[in-house]
This record gives structure tokens, sequence and C-alpha cells, in this order.
């Protein structure tokens, strides 16, 4: 059997790469040692893609495009001129690479790759992690093979011919799995302390880290902090953080997150997609502080079901003026509501089926049928 040929597209920020990479990790698992499977990504020079490049673990190709500014700015005018290139682009790239597959994972260099696949006949398939879909994800859905949702309630936004399966989020499926000891040895925390993971994507979250930063002077000396502030905000963080927190403990960005989860007591967090579907695979109560421009407020969608469970407490980003999220992590223990979040972040993991990604490789193979 000829090895399969697969073109991710996909990337931005670590929300719309990880899934890709967690598909392309699965296919290859799956693959026998002598068909093992040809991966290609394609992504942007502004991408997280490009600045982890030589640990992608995949050769990477790149395109010229951006997404349109939610203001009205010259390089808008520039955004469809862009858009024509990058299709041109992605046609050669697929010509040469002759995939057997192209999977779209977000982000706006999804769109002009999936748009060439389909003028190309090449068959494709959309990975869409959020409750509400991307732009790209509801133009594309009704011309694509098959688009496999992280969350059910966004099938409500796309055209009833999309093919849909409700398929959960790809995740590093070693994520849950390291014993807390292990983590907390990784992180250097020290006996008898509770960790607070707070977690700002690979792009940061600029809002929760100043919030962090105003109050952890005042932290309570037996909670230690691991803190990953996503690379824009990483030297400010680190210049005044002080000594509450240094060494591996602080980082802009890792690829060992499974480590900094086996650690965490409790998680303060966006409500990206992908890290709800991290937080419930690592059994960790949390509070949620959904980006309030999230298109569609999706972020806030993602984080209502984990709310409602008694899983995770949202705090409104607007709240973040008056209120002292550490304060409110220290306060789950404090207040005996820790044991009820854990068992309830528990229940949703127990509840989860087969991994997403293993669900989207039987679905793929059953696409191009591979047995």
């Amino acid at each position: 059997m000829k090895p399969l040929k697969v073109i991710f597209a996909g990337g931005g920020t670590g929300g719309h790469l990880f899934p890709a990479l967690a598909i392309a990790d699965k296919l290859k698992q799956r693959s026998s040692s002598n068909a093992r499977p040809d991966i290609l990504f394609i992504g942007t020079k502004r991408g997280l893609e490009f600045r982890i490049r030589e640990s992608l673990g995949y050769p990477l190709k790149l395109i010229n495009v951006r997404g349109m500014a939610r203001r009205l700015t010259l390089v808008n005018l520039l955004v469809p001129f862009l858009l024509v290139g990058a299709v041109v682009k992605s046609m050669l790239i697929i010509a040469r690479f002759h995939p057997d597959i192209v999977i779209g994972s977000g982000g706006y260099v999804m769109g002009p790759v999936l748009i060439a696949a389909i003028i190309m006949g090449k068959r494709r398939v959309i990975q869409e992690q959020n409750s509400f879909p991307g732009v790209t994800t509801r133009k594309l859905a009704g011309k694509v093979d098959r688009v496999f949702l992280g969350f059910g309630e966004a099938s409500k936004y796309l055209p009833a011919k999309a093919r849909l399966v409700e398929s959960g989020n790809p995740i590093k499926e070693v994520i849950g799995t390291i014993p807390p000891e292990e983590g907390r040895r990784y992180f250097g925390v020290q006996s008898g302390k509770r960790v607070i993971l707070i977690l700002g994507g690979s792009q940061g979250a600029t809002a929760i880290n100043r919030n962090i930063l105003s109050h952890i002077a005042k932290l309570p000396e037996d909670f230690h902090l691991i803190w990953q502030t996503g690379e824009r905000d990483y030297k400010d963080v680190a210049a005044s953080a002080g000594g509450k927190v240094s060494g591996r403990a602080l980082f802009a960005f890792t690829d060992r997150i499974e480590y900094a989860y086996a650690a965490a007591d409790i998680v303060i967090a966006r409500a990206g997609a992908l890290t709800l579907a991290e937080i419930i695979a690592a059994g960790s109560p949390s509070l949620l502080v959904p980006y309030p421009h999230a298109a569609g407020d999706h972020q806030r969608k993602n984080a209502l079901p984990m709310e409602k469970m008694g899983a995770s407490i949202i705090v409104e980003d607007r709240q973040l003026r008056e209120k002292n999220l550490l304060d409110e992590a220290v306060g789950v223990f404090q207040s005996g509501l820790y044991d009820a979040m854990k068992k309830a972040v528990e229940s949703l993991r127990a509840r989860r089926n087969r991994p997403a990604a293993d669900l989207i490789a039987d679905e793929i193979e059953a696409l191009l049928n591979i047995s």
C-alpha cells in the first residue's frame, strides 16, 4: 500500500495548529512502518507554526495571506489580492505534492488552501474547534467532504448540506496521563504547595497577565504559580514578577504543557476550545475568563457548559478591574468548593468516549477507502 499523502492547513495560533498536529500524529501512529504517511503543513510567517518550525515535526511550506482587520485599514485593501496569490501558490503546492486529502484546522491560512483543493478536486475536510464556527468554516462547510466539530452547538451555524461529525477537539493524548508528582518535580514545586496554572495561550492574554501581576505580591506562601505568559508579554512579566515565579515555571510557550497540567491543582485561562478540551482531559478545576472580542462571543459559549456543570467559574473580562484572579483561585480551596469542582470536571472527563483524533482518523480512512 502506498503511503497516505496529507496536507494540513491551519495555524496562526496554537488553538488551530495543535489539533492539526494531533491528527497528523494519530495518522502516523496508525500507519504501518513501511507505509508512513507523507505529511506537509502549510502556514504563514506570522503564525506559531513558523516560530516553532524546528520542533514542528513535519515539513512546512509558507503562503502569504492575512485576515481582515476588524477596523478599516489600508491593509484590508490588500487582503483580496493576497488571497488570490495565496490560492495560486496553494494550487502549485498541491500540484507538486499530490495529496490524497487536505485537512483545514482553522485560521486565515486555511481558506486559500481549501479553495485550491476545491478547484483541483481534492478530498478535503475541516476540523472546527469552536462552538461558533470561524468565517472560513461557515463559507466552505458545504463544499468539503466532512466537517469535524469540537462542539455540537456549531452545527446550527452551518449549512444543512454540510456533512458534520461531532468529534470533539483533538489534543495531545498524553495530557492527563502524567502523574502529578512527575509534573510537580519538573517544575520544582515544593511538597505541600497548591499549584495555580495560568495559561494565556500561544498569543498570551494581556488582561489576565496584568491582573496576576497586580496581585502576585499577596499570593499566600503555600501556593506555587506555573505561568505561561504568551510571547508578547513574557519580557514584561519576567521583569515584574520578582521572586514569586521564575525558572521553568515562567515561560512564554512550552511544548511540554502536559507536565504543567499534571502539576496543576487549578487553572486560570481564557476559554479557547482547545484549552477547554485540555482542561477536561487533565481533570482540572478552572477559572475561565472568556475573551470578550472573540467572533460570535464563542469563548463565552464554550465556557458556559463548564460552569453549568460546576467544573469551572467564569470571570468576565470586564470584572478584572475589581477582581483578583489569584484571590478567586485561592478562595476555591478556602471555601471548600474545590472538591465539588474536581468531581464535576472528572465526570466530564469520564464522558469522553474515544479520543477525537482517533475518531477523525477513522473518518478520514473511511473517506479514502483505507482499510
